[in-house]
């Protein structure tokens, strides 16, 4: 079945809201020009969780205004209304860009997975800067019209995972490119999530809609379900504010939410496009349960590009994680996330987190060959204003390094093994097509139905 949505364009959405009358001014022209004095607007799709941490204080510190933000969790505003007590206030992001887009430059979303994708797409389509939380989208399929969007628009975006700009990651890079351990072979990759319930069934039931939740909205583009609460552990609800990454209709599970941190260092540093084949190799697939299962281990099959050979990037989920090298000295622990790395010429370790510096094995090998010639620039603006300084044009709108000409096929790789942890097997794909050419029940899941009210797309 194809899920692809057949509405709502940018001119459909326009021409049913109030944001007809102001766009009816100029279609090529997208912002404001910028002075001296000039303050970026910023617009903040769900304001509790990361955005009161990672949004909203680096925002506000580089002088951004708020005239309006959204969460369907009344209890949640509390981040933006202490910073801007006179910013108007909803539960629902269509109202708020269909009454306050004249007043919106920019726009941070950081609402559960499914929503990234309408949220984004509406806000390009206003021509409004965007920075969205990692995983870029929900599906393969949102993944590309994202990727489409930044070539067509031309607007500053970024996704949000913070790592990109640190120089430890950057020093992976540095290795890799330069040959440290020749030719790539095999990245294994490997996280401690998840942190969240999966693996478990629905409860039946329902429960009171609290006054300050709007539930419609959270639910968003899809498939209706009952309210329910029922905390059961330290990390909330049953879906809502925490829980719903391990739902497939809401998050992407723990491949979704750690890959674009942990697999950002060999992606960047491969440039590699779209795998050429996705394989469940460890774990159960979870076919038509609601969640993903509780552990996985995934295999994504690059081809070769230019003068470098293919290599294969393995992923490790719920406490699973590659054999401990016997290079390694005992006086290192075999972490719970990491990233091991296998060449033509030797091999090499980051652990902890993939995002730190790595080590070359053996710890003499490493000693000899010191520190590795710079590939890549450092970052002397950081994540957030790489962002920041695009939207007010003293950078171009390429500027941030994970805007959603990268974020786009990075995020749709991820998805793309989020398909292989329901369906399992190998799954053959063909980039141009976007088809899995060896499994057609595996190609309804690379878009979803979406409930009406909620379906756009690139126009």
């Amino acid at each position: 079945m194809n899920h692809t949505p057949r509405s709502i364009s940018r001119r459909q959405f326009l021409q049913t809201s109030a944001a007809a009358t102001a766009w009816a001014m100029t279609a090529s022209s997208y912002g404001r020009v910028f002075g001296s004095n000039a303050r970026l607007n910023v617009a903040f799709i769900g304001v509790g969780g990361i955005a009161s941490n990672q949004h909203i204080p680096p925002l506000a510190d580089l002088g951004a205004g708020c005239p309006c933000y959204t969460d369907v969790d009344q209890t949640r505003w509390g981040a933006a209304a202490e910073r801007w007590s006179s910013a108007a206030a909803f539960t629902d992001y269509r109202k708020m860009f269909d009454k306050h887009h004249k007043d919106i430059d920019a726009v941070m979303v950081g609402t559960p997975d499914h929503h990234h994708f309408p949220a984004t797409m509406i806000a390009m389509s206003l021509g409004k800067h965007v920075y969205t939380q990692k995983p870029l989208t929900h599906t393969p399929w949102e993944a590309r019209q994202l990727t489409l969007a930044q070539k067509k628009y031309k607007l500053a975006t970024q996704m949000g995972n913070q790592g990109h700009a640190s120089d430890s990651l950057r020093v992976t890079i540095d290795y890799l490119r330069g040959g440290a351990i020749g030719d790539l072979q095999e990245a294994h990759v490997w996280t401690d999530r998840p942190w969240w319930r999966q693996g478990m069934q629905r409860p039946d039931g329902a429960e009171e809609i609290p006054a300050t939740m709007d539930w419609d909205s959270w639910i968003g583009p899809a498939p209706e379900r009952p309210y329910r609460h029922n905390p059961a552990d330290g990390w909330g609800g049953l879906y809502h504010p925490f829980n719903w990454r391990g739902w497939w209709d809401f998050g992407c599970g723990a491949l979704g939410d750690m890959a674009c941190h942990e697999v950002d260092p060999v992606y960047w540093a491969m440039n590699p496009g779209y795998p050429t084949a996705i394989e469940l190799v460890g774990g159960e697939p979870f076919g038509d349960a609601e969640m993903y299962g509780k552990a996985s281990i995934v295999r994504f099959d690059f081809p070769a590009k230019g003068d470098r050979p293919g290599f294969k990037l393995f992923w490790y989920d719920g406490g699973n994680r590659p054999e401990r090298p016997e290079e390694l000295a005992p006086e290192h622990e075999w972490t719970k996330e990491g990233a091991l790395y296998f060449g033509t010429k030797g091999k090499m370790v980051a652990l902890n987190d993939p995002r730190n510096a790595p080590m070359l094995l053996p710890a003499e090998r490493h000693a000899e060959y010191g520190t590795p010639k710079q590939q890549i620039e450092r970052s002397a603006e950081g994540h957030h204003k790489e962002w920041y300084l695009a939207c007010i044009e003293e950078k171009p709108y390429d500027f941030p390094k994970s805007n959603f000409a990268y974020a786009g096929p990075f995020s749709e790789l991820i998805l793309l093994g989020c398909v292989a942890q329901r369906v399992g097997g190998r799954l053959e794909y063909n980039p141009e097509s976007m088809k899995f050419t060896n499994n057609d029940a595996a190609n309804a899941f690379i878009s979803k139905p979406y409930r009406k009210g909620w379906e756009y797309r690139l126009d």
